[in-house]
Protein backbone atom coordinates (compact mmCIF):
# COMPACT_ATOMS: atom_id res chain seq x y z
CA UNK A 1 0.00 0.00 0.00
CA UNK A 2 1.48 3.29 -1.09
CA UNK A 3 1.44 6.53 0.83
CA UNK A 4 -1.20 8.02 -1.46
CA UNK A 5 -3.53 5.06 -0.90
CA UNK A 6 -3.00 5.32 2.86
CA UNK A 7 -4.00 9.00 2.89
CA UNK A 8 -6.96 8.22 0.63
CA UNK A 9 -8.40 5.68 3.06
CA UNK A 10 -7.67 8.00 5.98
CA UNK A 11 -9.43 10.99 4.41
CA UNK A 12 -12.29 8.84 3.15
CA UNK A 13 -12.90 7.18 6.54
CA UNK A 14 -12.86 10.47 8.45
CA UNK A 15 -15.07 12.15 5.83
CA UNK A 16 -17.70 9.40 5.96
CA UNK A 17 -17.62 9.22 9.76
CA UNK A 18 -17.91 12.99 10.20
CA UNK A 19 -20.68 13.15 7.58
CA UNK A 20 -22.62 10.58 9.59
CA UNK A 21 -22.05 12.58 12.76
CA UNK A 22 -23.50 15.67 11.06
CA UNK A 23 -26.94 14.03 11.11
CA UNK A 24 -26.40 11.96 14.27
CA UNK A 25 -25.17 14.67 16.66
CA UNK A 26 -27.84 16.04 18.95
CA UNK A 27 -26.17 19.40 19.42
CA UNK A 28 -26.48 21.52 16.24
CA UNK A 29 -23.17 23.26 16.99
CA UNK A 30 -21.43 19.88 16.94
CA UNK A 31 -23.15 19.10 13.64
CA UNK A 32 -21.69 22.22 12.05
CA UNK A 33 -18.23 21.40 13.42
CA UNK A 34 -18.46 17.88 11.99
CA UNK A 35 -19.58 19.43 8.70
CA UNK A 36 -16.42 21.56 8.65
CA UNK A 37 -14.35 18.43 9.32
CA UNK A 38 -16.10 16.72 6.40
CA UNK A 39 -15.20 19.61 4.10
CA UNK A 40 -11.55 19.48 5.14
CA UNK A 41 -11.26 15.77 4.43
CA UNK A 42 -13.10 16.15 1.13
CA UNK A 43 -10.58 18.82 0.17
CA UNK A 44 -7.82 16.35 0.99
CA UNK A 45 -9.42 13.81 -1.35
CA UNK A 46 -9.57 16.42 -4.11
CA UNK A 47 -5.88 17.15 -3.62
CA UNK A 48 -5.05 13.46 -3.96
CA UNK A 49 -6.84 13.34 -7.32
CA UNK A 50 -5.00 16.43 -8.59
CA UNK A 51 -7.98 18.79 -8.43
CA UNK A 52 -6.32 21.48 -6.34
CA UNK A 53 -8.73 24.19 -7.54
CA UNK A 54 -11.76 22.29 -6.23
CA UNK A 55 -9.94 21.68 -2.93
CA UNK A 56 -9.20 25.36 -2.43
CA UNK A 57 -12.71 26.38 -3.45
CA UNK A 58 -14.14 23.87 -0.97
CA UNK A 59 -12.05 25.36 1.84
CA UNK A 60 -12.49 29.03 0.94
CA UNK A 61 -16.18 29.02 0.01
CA UNK A 62 -17.75 26.28 2.11
CA UNK A 63 -15.53 26.20 5.19
CA UNK A 64 -14.66 29.90 5.16
CA UNK A 65 -18.12 31.22 4.42
CA UNK A 66 -21.01 28.77 4.47
CA UNK A 67 -20.04 26.55 7.39
CA UNK A 68 -18.86 29.47 9.53
CA UNK A 69 -22.11 31.29 8.73
CA UNK A 70 -24.08 28.22 9.82
CA UNK A 71 -22.08 28.09 13.03
CA UNK A 72 -22.71 31.74 13.88
CA UNK A 73 -26.39 31.47 13.00
CA UNK A 74 -26.84 28.38 15.16
CA UNK A 75 -24.94 29.91 18.08
CA UNK A 76 -26.48 33.40 17.94
CA UNK A 77 -30.11 32.67 17.07
CA UNK A 78 -32.47 31.08 19.55
CA UNK A 79 -33.73 28.36 17.25
CA UNK A 80 -36.22 25.83 18.59
CA UNK A 81 -34.62 22.65 17.22
CA UNK A 82 -37.14 20.45 18.99
CA UNK A 83 -39.88 21.97 16.85
CA UNK A 84 -37.77 21.48 13.73
CA UNK A 85 -37.16 17.81 14.50
CA UNK A 86 -40.87 17.21 15.09
CA UNK A 87 -41.55 17.30 11.35
CA UNK A 88 -38.80 14.87 10.35
CA UNK A 89 -41.06 11.82 10.26
CA UNK A 90 -43.69 13.74 8.32
CA UNK A 91 -41.23 14.71 5.54
CA UNK A 92 -39.31 11.43 5.60
CA UNK A 93 -40.92 9.99 2.41
CA UNK A 94 -39.91 13.07 0.40
CA UNK A 95 -36.37 12.87 1.76
CA UNK A 96 -36.12 9.17 0.90
CA UNK A 97 -37.38 9.87 -2.62
CA UNK A 98 -34.79 12.62 -3.15
CA UNK A 99 -32.06 10.35 -1.76
CA UNK A 100 -33.05 7.52 -4.13
CA UNK A 101 -33.00 9.89 -7.13
CA UNK A 102 -29.53 11.19 -6.18
CA UNK A 103 -28.27 7.63 -5.65
CA UNK A 104 -29.53 6.61 -9.11
CA UNK A 105 -27.82 9.63 -10.68
CA UNK A 106 -24.51 8.77 -8.97
CA UNK A 107 -24.78 5.14 -10.07
CA UNK A 108 -25.43 6.20 -13.66
CA UNK A 109 -22.47 8.60 -13.69
CA UNK A 110 -20.02 6.22 -12.00
CA UNK A 111 -21.27 3.22 -13.96
CA UNK A 112 -21.03 5.07 -17.26
CA UNK A 113 -17.45 6.12 -16.55
CA UNK A 114 -16.55 2.57 -15.52
CA UNK A 115 -18.24 0.74 -18.39
CA UNK A 116 -17.30 3.29 -21.06
CA UNK A 117 -13.95 4.88 -20.15
CA UNK A 118 -13.61 6.22 -23.69
CA UNK A 119 -16.32 8.78 -22.99
CA UNK A 120 -13.92 10.96 -21.00
CA UNK A 121 -11.36 10.88 -23.81
CA UNK A 122 -13.93 12.01 -26.37
CA UNK A 123 -14.70 15.31 -24.61
CA UNK A 124 -14.79 18.44 -26.75
CA UNK A 125 -12.26 20.23 -24.52
CA UNK A 126 -9.87 17.63 -23.04
CA UNK A 127 -7.73 18.47 -20.02
CA UNK A 128 -4.17 19.33 -21.04
CA UNK A 129 -1.27 17.46 -19.43
CA UNK A 130 -0.08 18.81 -16.10
CA UNK A 131 3.37 19.37 -17.58
CA UNK A 132 1.91 21.89 -20.03
CA UNK A 133 -0.81 23.58 -17.98
CA UNK A 134 -2.01 23.28 -14.39
CA UNK A 135 -5.62 22.38 -13.66
CA UNK A 136 -6.41 25.83 -12.27
CA UNK A 137 -4.93 27.61 -15.29
CA UNK A 138 -6.72 25.27 -17.72
CA UNK A 139 -10.02 25.86 -15.94
CA UNK A 140 -9.45 29.61 -16.07
CA UNK A 141 -8.71 29.42 -19.80
CA UNK A 142 -12.03 27.70 -20.45
CA UNK A 143 -14.06 29.77 -18.02
CA UNK A 144 -12.85 33.19 -19.12
CA UNK A 145 -12.84 32.48 -22.88
CA UNK A 146 -15.51 30.04 -23.95
CA UNK A 147 -17.91 30.64 -21.06
CA UNK A 148 -17.13 34.23 -20.08
CA UNK A 149 -20.66 35.46 -20.87
CA UNK A 150 -22.26 32.67 -18.84
CA UNK A 151 -19.87 33.52 -16.01
CA UNK A 152 -20.93 37.17 -16.09
CA UNK A 153 -24.62 36.21 -16.24
CA UNK A 154 -24.19 33.93 -13.21
CA UNK A 155 -22.53 36.77 -11.30
CA UNK A 156 -25.36 39.14 -12.28
CA UNK A 157 -27.98 36.65 -11.10
CA UNK A 158 -26.21 36.30 -7.75
CA UNK A 159 -26.02 40.09 -7.43
CA UNK A 160 -29.75 40.46 -8.13
CA UNK A 161 -30.52 37.69 -5.63
CA UNK A 162 -28.40 39.40 -2.98
CA UNK A 163 -30.08 42.77 -3.55
CA UNK A 164 -33.51 41.11 -3.48
CA UNK A 165 -32.74 39.36 -0.19
CA UNK A 166 -31.59 42.65 1.36
CA UNK A 167 -34.69 44.50 0.14
CA UNK A 168 -37.07 41.78 1.36
CA UNK A 169 -35.50 41.50 4.80
CA UNK A 170 -34.77 45.19 5.41
CA UNK A 171 -37.01 46.68 8.07
CA UNK A 172 -36.97 50.39 8.96
CA UNK A 173 -37.67 50.86 12.64
CA UNK A 174 -39.49 54.07 13.61
CA UNK A 175 -38.18 56.78 15.94
CA UNK A 176 -34.57 56.26 14.84
CA UNK A 177 -32.47 59.18 13.64
CA UNK A 178 -30.90 58.32 10.30
CA UNK A 179 -28.14 59.96 8.33
CA UNK A 180 -29.16 62.35 5.53
CA UNK A 181 -26.15 62.80 3.25
CA UNK A 182 -27.55 65.61 0.97
CA UNK A 183 -28.59 67.68 3.98
CA UNK A 184 -25.18 67.30 5.58
CA UNK A 185 -23.36 68.25 2.38
CA UNK A 186 -25.57 71.32 1.86
CA UNK A 187 -24.85 72.76 5.32
CA UNK A 188 -22.96 76.04 5.58
CA UNK A 189 -21.13 77.58 8.53
CA UNK A 190 -24.05 79.98 8.99
CA UNK A 191 -26.51 77.11 9.44
CA UNK A 192 -24.15 74.81 11.31
CA UNK A 193 -23.03 77.23 14.04
CA UNK A 194 -25.35 79.16 16.31
CA UNK A 195 -23.86 81.95 18.41
CA UNK A 196 -25.67 82.46 21.69
CA UNK A 197 -25.12 85.56 23.78
CA UNK A 198 -25.23 84.70 27.44
CA UNK A 199 -25.83 87.51 29.91
CA UNK A 200 -23.69 87.69 33.05
CA UNK A 201 -25.06 85.48 35.80
CA UNK A 202 -27.20 83.35 33.49
CA UNK A 203 -26.57 79.83 32.31
CA UNK A 204 -27.20 78.34 28.95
Amino acid sequence: MGLQALFFYLFAFVAVASAFMVIAARNPVYSVLFLILTFFNSAGLFLLTGAEFLAMILLVVYVGAVAVLFLFVVMMLDVDFAALRSGVIEHAPVGVLVGVVLAIELIVVVGGATLSPEVASNSAMPIPPLTERTNTAALGDVLYTNYVYFFQIAGLILLVAMIGAIVLTLRHRPNIKRQDIPTQVARTPETAVEVVTVKPGQGI
